[in-house]
């Protein structure tokens, strides 16, 4: 039977989940990231399952020899060295399939949201204000909605989207990716051209880091709104600041930030985020995109899916040789 370490909370149907293809779990979200190398030395595993306590490095890999696989319970893969992995023989498994109805869902709030004024409005209320006009606010219908990225969560976004009569573009940097029924893919001078709104789906990486900068915002012919549920560090916040400040963003919904440990800001962070923490036409929200019950459970059935396939390709290669 295969042997599988879990260092993060998981949906409790793992277990069962993970039975049925063969695969016996130690099950250890009590270990600190520090503690997990020397567990991977005491035993011979096989797989390795992360959530983001810790980062997958090589140094890493290297107390577990045996280690066959690695399945992060989620779609970023930014805390995982992929070239050591390679480098290692280590197979990546993730499963964006298991919350990307859940971030296309959030997008569309937080669009709903930033449009209608619905934040301001629910705390204007509350304060004994009763503002009609001042909350007066756009239709997403007859809007060009240009998306950055056309993978798992974007699509997710265009599908829903669809319902709403607008018209919805999308650029990506593969050459492998296909349009369809959801979305015309396009230049990224043609988004900027055309947008009115950008939301923000690409992954993490060295090469993204501050993809979406001064430069690429200042790009678009229109003033835009903009969304990101994808990850802070993909987006300048200096220019989103800047942006909001000037006019050229008409406004901003963020579920990530450039630094999420609040307590931790540096004094540049913090000057940014308290800005942002008072716009009243900005949005936020702790990273909560693609956390709902539904893909809580749906990325372990995600994950037994890939697991087992997996397993069963090694068995058949074996049994070829």
């Amino acid at each position: 039977m295969s042997l599988c370490l879990v260092i993060d909370e998981m949906h409790p149907s793992l277990p069962d989940l993970m039975q049925e293809i063969g695969v016996q779990l130690h099950y250890r979200p009590d270990l600190r990231a520090a503690e997990v190398p020397a567990a991977l030395a005491a035993h011979p595993y096989d797989g390795l399952m992360v959530r983001s306590k810790l980062h997958v490095t090589a140094e890493l890999l290297r107390h577990g020899p045996q280690l066959r696989y690695v399945a992060r319970a989620g779609a970023g893969v930014d805390n995982i060295d992929e070239a050591a992995m390679t480098a290692a023989g280590v197979t990546l498994l993730n499963a964006p399939e298991g919350n990307r109805d859940a971030v296309g869902e959030y997008a569309v709030g937080l669009l709903l949201a930033l449009f209608r004024n619905i934040v301001r409005a629910d705390r204007e209320v509350r304060a004994g204000e009763w503002r009609r006009e001042a909350n007066r606010g756009e239709e997403i219908g007859g809007k060009i909605i240009g998306l950055l990225g056309y993978g798992h969560m974007s699509r997710a976004f265009a599908r829903r989207l669809s319902a709403f009569g607008c018209t919805v573009l999308a650029h990506d940097q593969d050459p492998a990716v296909v349009a369809d029924q959801y979305a015309t893919l396009v230049s990224l001078s043609e988004l900027q051209e055309r947008a009115e709104v950008l939301s923000l789906h690409i992954p993490y990486s060295a090469a993204n880091h501050h993809y979406a900068n001064e430069e690429l915002l200042l790009g678009f012919r229109n003033p835009i709104w903009l969304l990101n549920t994808a990850r802070g560090e993909v987006l300048d916040h200096a220019a989103l600041v800047q942006g909001l400040q000037s006019g050229h963003l008409r406004g901003a919904a963020l579920d990530v930030l450039e630094n999420e440990k609040l307590a931790a800001l540096t004094p540049e962070q913090q000057a940014r985020f308290t800005y942002l923490a008072t716009a009243p036409n900005v949005v936020l929200s702790p990273h909560v995109g693609g956390w709902s019950f539904q893909s809580y459970q749906r990325i372990n059935e995600v994950l037994a899916q890939k697991i087992g396939a997996f397993l069963r390709h090694e068995a058949d290669a074996l049994t070829i040789r």
